[in-house]
C-alpha cells in the first residue's frame, strides 16, 4: 500500500512539473543496460566502493560532527527520491577540508568537503552540487568510462579508483596520473560529456525536488569567482569538474522559463550547519567571537546568533552561550539542531543531569535520532553508566555498521567499563573499516589470549581471525 501511494505521489508531482519532465525527455540519455553491466557490474561497483571507502577512511580526516552528518545524509536521501538512482544504499563521506570539493564514487559513495558548505550561499546552491553528484551515480559514469576505454578489465578499474581516491583525498589531482591508461586516453573527453549530462540530469531533479531553478547557475557563478581569485591553483572540484562559460549559461538558460514562486532556496538547518563549520575552521576562538558579534550587529538572524553562541562556547563563556541558544529555542522550540546543541554545551560544561534530561525529552519525540543518541551515550559514559551507554551505540551500529567513529566510541566505552575483550574486538572492527587488516588481527589476537577459558567467545574470535587471514591471502593472490 505504501509503495502504491508513493507511486501516486510521484505521478502527482510529475503532473505539476511538466516543464521539468520535458527537459528530461530532451536529455537524450543512453540506455543503461547489459553493455554497461558487462564492463563493470553493480556488484563490482560495490566492491570498488568498499575499497574506495577504505582508502578514504585510512587517509582522509573526516568531520566527526553527528549534527552535520545527519543533516547531509537526510538531504542526500531526500534528493535521491527525485533522482534516477536505483540503489539508494549511500555512504556519505564528510571530508574535513575547507576547500570546495565534492565527488561521487562507485557503490553509492557521496563525498563532500566541509568547504562546500562554506562556499554555498544557501541550501539550493549546496543541493545543486549534490544533485549533480547523484546524477553521476544514476548514469553510472564510472562503468561507462570503463566500457568506453580500451582496457576494461576489472583489475584496471580497481587501480583506477585507487588513483582517483588518492587524488581526491590528497588535494593532489596530479596523483591521478599514476593510474592506468583508462584515465589518460579518452577519459577527459568523456568526462566533459559526463559533466554536461550530470548537469542536465541534476538540474532537472533539483527542480523536481522543489528548489529555485537558478540555484545551479548561481553555484556555478560562485565557483567561477573562486577560480578567478585562486589563479593558477583552482580547487580540486574545478579540476575534476571543469567549469566552462557554457556550463554557466546553460544552467541559467534552463532556469529562465521555469517558475520561481513557491520554490525553496534556503533552510534554517543549512545556515546552522554552515555556522558550525565556520566555527570549526577558525583556529583562533577570539576571531570567531569578533566575527559573529559584527554579523549579529548587522543582521541578527538565527544563524548569526547561533554562530555567536558557538563562538562564546569555544571561548569558554558557557553562560552567554546558553543564554543565546535559549533565545533561539524560544523561537524554534522543536528544532532538534538547536536543542541538541544545548545538550552538548551542557554536557561539555559538566551539567550532565540537565543534558541527560533534555536528551531524553527529544529522544521521545525522535527515537534513535543519530546525533541525540551519540550525545546521550557520551553523557552516560561520563556518568559511569557504561551498560546504557554501550547499548545506545550498539543500537546505532545496527543501521550504521560501516561507521568507524561508532566502533571507536564503542571501544572507548568498553575500555572505561573494563571490558577489555570487547575493547579489542571493537578496535579490530574499526581497523578493518580503515583497511588496516594487520592491526585488526593484532587486536583480535590480544582478545583471544584473554578468552582462553570462554570457548564460545574464543571460537568467534578465532573464526574472525581466520576470515581476515583468508582475505589477506586472497588480496595477495595466494
Amino acid at each position: 500500500m505504501r509503495s502504491f501511494l508513493k507511486q501516486i505521489l510521484l505521478i502527482l508531482i510529475s503532473i505539476n512539473t511538466l516543464a521539468v519532465d520535458e527537459q528530461i525527455n530532451q536529455l537524450n540519455l543512453p540506455e543503461l543496460g547489459d553493455r554497461v553491466s558487462g564492463a563493470v557490474s553493480v556488484e563490482q561497483e560495490k566492491a570498488i566502493g568498499e575499497m574506495f571507502l577504505q582508502q578514504v577512511y585510512s587517509s582522509a580526516p573526516l568531520i566527526a560532527d553527528p549534527l552535520i552528518f545527519e543533516y547531509t545524509e537526510h538531504l542526500v536521501y531526500r534528493l535521491s527520491e527525485y533522482s534516477q538512482v536505483k540503489d539508494r544504499d549511500f555512504n556519505i563521506l564528510l571530508i574535513d577540508d575547507n576547500s570546495l570539493n565534492a565527488f561521487a564514487a562507485p557503490g553509492g559513495i557521496i563525498g563532500i568537503n566541509g568547504g562546500l558548505f562554506l562556499h554555498s550561499d544557501n541550501e539550493g546552491q549546496f543541493s545543486s552540487v549534490l544533485a549533480h553528484e547523484l546524477a553521476h551515480l544514476s548514469q553510472r559514469h564510472f562503468a561507462r568510462n570503463v566500457l568506453k576505454s580500451q582496457d576494461s578489465n576489472f583489475a584496471s578499474a580497481l587501480v583506477m579508483v585507487s588513483s582517483i581516491a588518492l587524488a581526491l583525498i590528497s588535494n593532489n589531482p596530479n596523483a591521478i596520473a599514476v593510474g592506468p591508461a583508462i584515465l589518460q586516453s579518452q577519459n577527459l573527453r568523456y568526462s566533459r560529456l559526463f559533466e554536461k549530462e550530470a548537469d542536465r540530469v541534476g538540474f532537472a531533479n533539483l527542480v523536481k525536488a522543489g528548489y529555485d531553478p537558478n540555484s545551479m547557475g548561481e553555484m556555478f557563478e560562485n565557483m567561477n569567482e573562486i577560480r578567478r581569485l585562486s589563479g593558477d591553483l583552482p580547487p580540486e572540484f574545478l579540476l575534476t569538474h571543469p567549469l566552462s562559460s557554457s556550463r554557466i549559461s546553460d544552467a541559467f538558460n534552463a532556469a529562465e522559463n521555469l517558475p520561481q514562486d513557491g520554490t525553496k532556496k534556503d533552510s534554517l538547518e543549512f545556515s546552522l550547519m554552515k555556522a558550525r563549520l565556520e566555527i570549526h575552521y577558525e583556529n583562533i576562538p577570539s576571531n570567531s567571537l569578533r566575527k559573529f558579534k559584527e554579523r549579529v550587529k548587522e543582521n541578527a538572524s538565527d544563524a548569526n546568533i547561533y554562530g555567536l553562541s558557538l563562538a562564546y562556547h569555544k571561548t569558554n563563556d558557557n553562560e552567554e552561550s546558553i543564554n543565546l541558544i535559549n533565545k533561539l529555542i524560544d523561537l524554534n522550540p522543536k528544532n532538534l539542531v538547536l536543542n541538541n546543541t544545548k545538550i552538548d554545551i551542557l554536557y561539555e560544561n559538566g551539567r550532565y543531569n540537565e543534558a541527560l534530561d533534555l536528551a531524553n525529552k527529544f529522544l521521545e519525540i525522535s527515537p534513535r535520532n543519530y546525533p541525540l543518541s551519540i550525545s546521550k551515550s557520551k553523557i552516560l559514559l561520563s556518568m559511569g553508566q557504561y551498560f546504557q551507554s554501550e547499548e545506545i551505540i550498539r543500537d546505532q551500529l545496527l543501521r550504521k555498521n560501516n561507521n568507524p567513529e561508532l566502533w571507536l566510541l564503542l571501544s572507548e566505552i568498553q575500555r572505561a567499563s573494563k571490558n577489555i575483550v570487547g575493547y579489542h574486538q571493537s578496535r579490530a572492527e574499526y581497523f578493518l573499516l580503515l583497511g588496516q587488516s594487520e592491526r585488526a588481527l593484532n587486536q583480535l589476537e590480544f582478545a583471544l589470549k584473554l578468552t582462553q577459558n570462554n570457548f564460545q567467545v574464543s571460537e568467534r574470535i578465532m573464526t574472525k581471525i581466520i576470515d581476515i587471514k583468508n582475505e589477506i591471502n586472497r588480496s595477495r593472490g595466494l
